[in-house]
């Protein structure tokens, strides 16, 4: 099995990679950006740091990546998680410094968290999953209320609820994981969430997609 932190000079790729080599020191996992390396790879993570903008800029700037992502994601079904701002660009439209088109594998708006309330912003720090529909294999053995490290200033209302398998309460719900098909989205980074973010990759890279 070969798993693909795709690379595109901004993202937190390294700790993705030590995560996963911590779950199964064996797996076959690469970080590139090279074509031939997205063709033969069995799972995709897109890891984010940053802004929405900035972040499709740089896929952009690979020539043939974004194609190829979507070929192998859309036709192919090949597992992808979207991580942070990986999850953002999943949308079709994202409102961070403009207007910017997204991947547009899931359809929904990023939006800034709105500053009611007395939300601090961004949202830094541990916050407990709500579960929303508990039968998704990527919550295998993840507890109601387990803790997750999130750090975001926007997030990501799906235009179908249904995407929607998990959130938080931060005075509004922010979306935390989102699924669709093959496709999977997280808000916060598995990579520092200790015990639970490393459930949560090996769910991921265990997981067989009808």
């Amino acid at each position: 099995m070969k798993i693909v932190i795709i690379d595109y000079g901004a993202g937190n790729v390294k700790s993705v990679f030590n995560a996963l080599k911590k779950i199964d020191n064996l797996c076959d996992v690469i970080i590139s950006s090279n074509l031939t390396d997205i063709k033969s790879a069995n799972y995709f993570i897109l890891p984010g740091v940053g802004a929405f903008g900035d972040c499709m800029n740089s896929l952009k700037s690979v020539e043939g990546l974004l194609g190829e992502i979507r070929n192998q994601v859309l036709n192919y079904k090949k597992p992808f998680l979207g991580i942070c701002v990986g999850m953002q660009v999943l949308a079709s439209i994202g409102l961070e410094n403009g207007e910017h088109h997204g991947l547009g594998l899931i359809n929904g708006r990023v939006e800034k968290i709105p500053t009611k309330n007395g939300l601090k912003i961004p949202q830094m720090g541990w916050n407990s999953l709500k579960i929303k529909s508990g039968n998704h294999p990527i919550l295998l053995n993840i507890a109601q209320d387990e803790d997750f490290y999130f750090a975001n200033s926007y997030h990501f209302i799906c235009q179908n609820e249904n995407n929607v398998i998990g959130y938080v309460d931060y005075g509004i719900k922010i979306n935390a994981i989102i699924a669709k098909d093959n496709i999977i989205g997280a808000q916060f980074h598995p990579e520092k969430s200790g015990k639970a973010g490393l459930k949560f990759l090996k769910n991921f890279i265990d997981w067989r997609p009808r």
